[in-house]
Parts: C-alpha cells; structure tokens; sequence
C-alpha cells in the first residue's frame, strides 16, 4: 500500500501532533509568567491594563500575516513555490511593520487609545511605551511562522518545538533581568520580553529550516503541481489574512467595550491574565489545524481518524480547564501564581468558568479550518470568522450597554457565543468535502 493510501495510526497523529502541542503550550505560558510578573512591580493595575491593550494592538496589526505558517505548510513544494512565497512573506512583512510605525505615530496612536478606546491618560502612557518596545513583533512572527510552515511540512516538527524552547527562554532571561535590574514599568517589561524573544525564535527557525530549504532550492517544480504564481498566493492567502485580521481584531473590540462597561478598569486588569489561563488549554487546539493540513496531505482517508483524535483532544482540554476553573485550584492560580489581589482574583473566576468550552471549541474548529485550507479552500474560514466577530460585537453591546453586565463576565459569554456561531456555520462546507471524497473513494 502507498504512503498516500496508507491510513495513519493514532500514534502516529500523535507523534506529529506532541511537538506542535509543546510549542503552543510553551508560547502560552509566556501570558502568565509576564502577567504575574507584572503583577508583582509598581501599579499593577495600570501595567496590567496598558500591557493587556499593547499586546492587542500588536496582534491586530500582525494578523495579516500570522496565517503564512499555514499557507507555507499547504503551498511550499519545491524551489519555485519556496521563492515565491518567501518574496510574498517578506513583503507582508515589510507592510505590518509600516502599519506598526504609522500607529505609533504620536496624533494616531492618541486618537486610537484616548479617542476610539478611551482609555485614561495613566493607561494610555504606558500603553505607548509598551508598544515601541513590540515593533519587532509583527515582522518577526510572520518570517518565523514562514519557516515554521516549511518544517511542519517535512515531519520535522520537532525543531518548531526547540526554536519555541529557545523563545521561552528568551523571554523569561529578559523578563527576570529587567525585572531585577532595571526600573522600567511593568507594561514595557512585557512588551520588551515579547520582542526580543520572538526576535531571536525567529533567528532559531531560520537556522533550523536550512537544510530543507536547501533541498528546497535544489527541487525541480512537478508537472502534477499548479504554477505557484504570486496570483494564485494572493487569492490563497487573501482570505486567510482577512481571517486573521477578523479573528484577532476581536481583541481591540473587547479592550473598547470593556473600557466603556461597569468595573471598566479591573475588567481591562483581569482579562489578560484569564485569557491568559485559557490560552494554555486553548494553545493546544490551535496546533491541531497544521496538524490537519500536513496529516490530509497524505490522504483523505485520514480524516476519520483525524476527527476521532480531535474528539479525545477537546474533551481532555477543557476538562482540564474545567477542573481549575471550578475548584481552589482558581483562587490557588489567579492569586497565588498569577499574583492577583483579592478583589481582582474574584472577578477573575466567573469570566474563566464560562469559558472552560473554550478550548474544546478551538479544537473543533482547527480541524474544519485544516479540512478546508488542505482543499484549497480558504474562503469560507473568513466567512466564518465574520459571523463569529458579529456575534461577539452584538453580544458585548447587549450585555454590556444593554445589561450593564461587569466587562469581564459580558466578554467572556461574548467569546463563547461568537466561537460557537463559526463552529456552526463551518459544518456546511466541510460536510460538503466529506461527501465529496467518499464520493470519489467510491468511483
């Protein structure tokens, strides 16, 4: 039987799965350590705040590219596709670092933060400062994410996970040294250990994928592959990037409505350190769609498998976070670890209980989004991500404007109902493949 009809085993998904499971995992760990760092220097109210609203505003500008992992994994096949998708990655890049300049422009970043998001004068200083620290971000994540998709796609999944390791490393020495010896705010401590982790992850991936890109560069284009032409990327790639920048504008949305809501600034405090607690469990669904996309590639017939290990994953994910999000084990994380008061740690536990469902939802719609992306088609994942921000929009304003409900807990019933609206939505067109391939398997 051939590699493209062999059916792959459970173990074997989750021997490709593990490393990619690690590197999220380790990525999500950065969230609380910065934030219980934080917590622990001056003002930790405000620096949690204004390091909360610097790290949405550059995720949001950084979301036109964070999706080239996948569409490296998907595309990258021989010399040709290498170059010609590594020149529309440098070129993405090149434009989200513009778009990072222009916002910290000084009239421009006043009218985001003090005029759109109304955030107070205290907030929106250490905001600035936070977000000059993160102008390597952007740039960095899309060249790393480039490479990374190059090595999920040659089984070397595992060398992700070092060049993770060696981010995680990054940020906790330059985290601590500043922490000990320096006196900057806490808000620009976390944006500083952001950028120059990621900066150097982004040298370690490089170095990593160099002899696939070597082998690369030596491969001759197939006559059974489509011309990769910078056309054929922008059309891929395009919904894609709109997904990203859809998905990840929630964030900005969020700060705004929670800057307007009852218990405004507490909820501006909590949230990234909850997000933060949920991103862990939430981390491993999101590795699960490259996953997908590399595993399919072999063959259509893994799919059920695929669905079947999915199925396990979001189960044992949110379970987990049930079990923290439901017992002291909250109290013993939002205060002890992450350093929260009191007050600040009981405003935490409700908004995490409603989101235990979180991860499991994350699993699920990774898989749809893999399903779609491997059949090159990207359209319906921004289809998807519209209806799931309109859910989450219209949420926060009847809970928050209508209800009067604390931001917190209006945000995370939002991100629920939001998530849950795309996972329903993306049945369709994935229904639509699975009858498609069972009906081609048969002929």
């Amino acid at each position: 039987m051939s590699q493209a009809r062999a059916e792959l085993t459970y173990r074997q998904i989750l021997i490709f799965w593990t490393p990619l499971a690690a590197t999220w995992l380790m990525m999500a760990a950065e969230g609380p350590f910065l934030a219980a760092v934080i917590a622990r220097m001056g003002d930790p109210k405000f620096n949690l705040a204004a390091y909360g609203v610097a790290f949405s505003l550059a995720v949001l500008i950084e979301a036109p590219i964070i999706m080239i992992m996948s569409a490296s994994t998907a595309l990258v096949k021989d010399s040709d596709s290498y170059l010609r998708l590594r020149n529309f990655t440098l070129a993405l890049i090149a434009a989200v670092t513009a778009v990072m300049l222009l916002f910290l422009i000084p009239p421009v970043f006043r009218l985001v933060v003090r005029g759109i998001i109304g955030l107070p004068e205290e907030v929106a200083r250490l905001t600035y400062r936070a977000c000059w620290a993160l102008l390597p971000w952007p740039g960095a994540i899309g060249y790393r994410r480039f490479y990374q998709g190059i090595l999920i796609s040659r089984n070397l999944t595992r060398r992700v996970a070092y060049g993770t390791a060696v981010r995680l490393t990054s940020i906790t020495a330059t985290g601590l040294i500043l922490y000990h010896f320096s006196s900057i705010g806490g808000a620009f401590l976390g944006g500083a250990a952001l950028g120059v982790s990621v900066t150097v992850e982004a040298a370690a991936s490089r170095l990593m994928a160099a002899s696939s890109v070597k082998r690369l560069r030596r491969a001759e284009a197939s006559s059974q592959l489509p011309v990769l032409s910078y056309r054929f990327i922008a059309r891929f790639y395009y919904p894609l990037a709109l997904t990203s920048l859809l998905g990840l504008g929630v964030h900005p949305i969020v700060t705004f409505f929670l800057g307007k809501s009852r218990m405004g600034l507490e909820s501006l405090a909590v949230m990234p350190v909850v997000l933060s607690l949920v991103f862990i469990f939430r981390s491993l669904g999101l590795s699960y769609q490259e996953v997908a996309i590399a595993l399919l590639s072999r063959g259509s017939r893994n799919l059920n498998r695929l669905r079947n290990f999915a199925a396990l994953l979001a189960l044992c994910v949110s379970g987990a976070l049930a079990v923290i999000a439901f017992t002291p084990l909250s109290e013993l994380w939002f205060q002890n670890i992450s350093g929260l008061t009191d007050s600040l740690t009981r405003l935490s536990v409700t908004p995490a209980r409603i989101m235990a469902v979180i991860p499991a939802l994350t699993v699920w719609i990774s898989l749809q989004r893999g399903v779609l992306v491997e059949h090159k088609q990207t359209t319906p994942i921004t289809l998807a991500t519209m209806i799931e921000v309109a859910g989450i929009f219209c949420m926060l304003a009847l809970t928050i404007h209508g209800l009067n409900m604390i931001g917190a807990t209006a945000a995370a019933l939002s991100l629920i109902l939001g998530r849950t609206l795309a996972n329903l939505y993306l049945v369709i067109p994935n229904s639509k493949i699975r009858k498609k391939t069972w009906a081609a398997s048969l002929g």
